[in-house]
């Protein structure tokens, strides 16, 4: 859940990277220009076009999979909301006498299920948090057991109480994964390594004129930076995208339960 590098460090670096292979490209073509031909200038132009678009799909690419991980963390906070509320529903099936233990378990469950996510992006405490979360459900399941076998309960209760439970207790491991899941590090760091071969690139070709243009310089670097900083909140939806939002939905779910 937690981004390997701090994003702010990790802007400045990338930033400061590009600016110096930009200078080290400048700098070789400079050194190079007066040996260099009208055909390997024209060649080269083909080659650096091919890496721009190269680049420009895998930041694409990359993007687009960071905001789907994201989408799909968002859904299963509604998921988990509804699997919830439908469990909590079907209490009404069970005998009067054993609900009221088995809403106050409920109401501690969904605090639980809160609690865990505000404790990120510390995933030790999160994790000692879902430790309490899986001793409620086992409580739960263990007292709508005993609960469905009452005289007074409802035939339907032992056919629809449990999977409903089942579905509530599933969703907890399916929400805790996809926090851990993140591409790669080879697959993330794709297009950082097609722009180091990139910039030197972008660097040789400005030397044509007699100035560098800082205008061009800083206009792309930034903008690469802020892309790629944008993709990695998203990938840790910790900064500016959160899930926090979503999350409201559990709180609704909690107030709903009197």
């Amino acid at each position: 859940m937690e981004p390997p590098i701090s994003l702010i460090i990790f802007a400045i670096l990338l930033l400061a990277g590009m600016q110096i292979l930009m200078e080290a490209g400048r700098r070789l073509a400079l050194a190079r220009r007066a040996k260099e031909s009208e055909g390997e200038r024209s060649s080269l132009g083909a080659i650096e076009g091919a890496v721009f678009v190269l680049f420009g799909l895998l930041m694409a690419f990359t993007f687009s999979g960071a905001a789907l991980r994201f989408n799909e963390k968002r859904m299963l906070v509604a998921d988990e909301a509804n699997a919830i509320r439908t469990a909590h529903l079907r209490l009404q099936l069970l005998a009067p006498e054993a609900q009221p233990k088995l809403q106050e378990l409920f109401r501690k469950y969904v605090e639980s299920r809160l609690e865990t996510y505000r404790r990120l992006p510390d995933m030790k405490a999160a994790e000692l948090e879902l430790a309490n979360t899986n001793r409620i459900q086992e409580e739960i399941w263990t007292g709508a057991l005993v609960a469905t076998r009452l005289p007074t309960s409802q035939p339907a209760a032992g056919w629809l109480l449990p999977p409903a439970l089942n579905n509530m207790i599933n969703i907890v491991t399916t929400r805790t994964l996809a926090l851990k899941v993140h591409p790669p590090e080879n697959h993330s760091c794709a297009p950082v390594r097609t722009g180091a071969h990139l910039f030197p690139a972008g660097g040789y070709r400005m030397a044509s004129g007699q100035q560098r243009s800082w205008v061009h310089i800083l206009g792309f670097t930034v903008i690469t930076v802020i892309i790629v900083d944008v993709m990695l909140d998203i990938e840790y939806p910790l900064g500016l995208f959160r899930l926090t939002a979503s999350d409201e939905l559990l709180s609704k779910v909690r107030a709903a339960m009197k």
